[in-house]
């Protein structure tokens, strides 16, 4: 079955699952009309970012692990990393513990964690200065301050709270889809129940996911393109955002994405198809609470597919965040 016809069919269901929910009165258990399904989606967009200052002391652990098979499903290479974060001097600082098993060195692990957070300070440091207009040299922020001993759970000072600007890493890495509101580009599909929650199933049809519109600043500020690349450019964005679909599931009282799913439905028309054929793309973020009324991430997954002249190889990237807790007890990072 082509993609065209997919994409109908997909669009024929989302409407008649539409029409009958239009049938319950608006309002009812928390369901927007489907009239008011765009500002519902501009409201969810808004909302994103809201939880993650909520509590200004807190510790997490993540898993990051990445996998690659051949053949058969042969197991070629994998990599398997566990990380604490913690706040210091104000901002989330991601620490490593072991490697595929094996304890990080003490040494390594503070070159580690002052390399991160001099980054972070300078990431910060430029939101700062594009929000305010100066034009203050990032080089002229001050090494960080080497601590005697990481204690990632102990109750700090004024210091210790959170400072930072811009979004911490393990935020900015569950919302990887930087998609903005696109107004007629939802259909409500359905209600599911997860964790006993009634959650809405949205299905987002974007037009602009892949376009220069949504990337940063310096993206679109870059010159010196040919028009010609330009124009390669924006037919393959146009070919990546008609082949892509993500489904949103939304906690409707709090305008909470609690889970999304991305996916293409066919990539054929990539260049080099002779050489390698994506046969598989797709991409799904949970999230949880891990404080009350507080949503933060709980896992990320990214998986592909292409077929080579010798056989089908697949990929897999995950990251789990788990073990959330208040600083509240003094502890060391074992």
């Amino acid at each position: 079955m082509g993609m065209e016809a997919r994409v109908g069919q997909r669009l024929w269901g989302a409407l008649a699952v539409v029409l009958a929910c239009g049938m319950v009165p608006a309002g009812a258990s928390g369901l927007p009309a489907q009239s008011d399904l765009d500002a519902f989606m501009q409201k969810v967009m808004l909302r994103r970012d809201d939880n993650w200052k909520k509590f200004q002391q807190y510790v997490l652990d993540e898993r990051e692990q990445i996998e690659f098979r051949g053949p058969g499903k042969l197991p070629l290479w994998g990599d398997r990393r566990d990380y604490t974060w913690y706040l210091r001097d104000g901002f989330f600082v991601r620490s490593p513990v072991r490697a595929n098993g094996v304890t990080v060195s003490e040494d390594d692990r503070r070159k580690y964690e002052e390399e991160f957070l001099r980054r972070q300070q300078a990431r910060d440091k430029r939101r700062v200065a594009l929000t305010v207009g100066t034009t203050t040299d990032v080089k002229e922020l001050p090494p960080p301050e080497r601590s005697a001993a990481v204690d990632p759970d102990a109750p700090g000072d004024a210091q210790s709270l959170i400072r930072q600007t811009r979004e911490p890493q393990f935020i900015s890495s569950a919302y990887f889809l930087k998609f903005k509101f696109e107004e007629g580009k939802y259909a409500l599909v359905g209600r599911e129940t997860s964790d006993g929650r009634e959650l809405l199933k949205i299905e987002y049809f974007p037009a602009m996911l892949f376009s220069k519109e949504q990337n940063s600043r310096q993206h679109r500020r870059e010159i010196g393109q040919k028009l010609k690349e330009d124009n390669q450019d924006a037919t393959l964005e146009r070919m990546l955002n008609k082949v892509s679909l993500v489904t949103l599931w939304i906690e409707p009282s709090t305008y909470q994405i609690v889970k999304y799913n991305f996916e293409n439905v066919n990539m054929d028309f990539l260049p080099a198809a002779w050489l390698a054929r994506l046969t598989d793309l797709r991409a799904t973020m949970t999230m949880h609470q891990p404080f009350p009324d507080v949503w933060l991430p709980k896992n990320v997954d990214f998986y592909f597919s292409a077929m080579l002249a010798i056989g089908e190889m697949d990929a897999r990237y995950q990251l789990n965040y788990m073990n959330y807790k208040l600083a509240t007890a003094t502890a060391r990072i074992k």
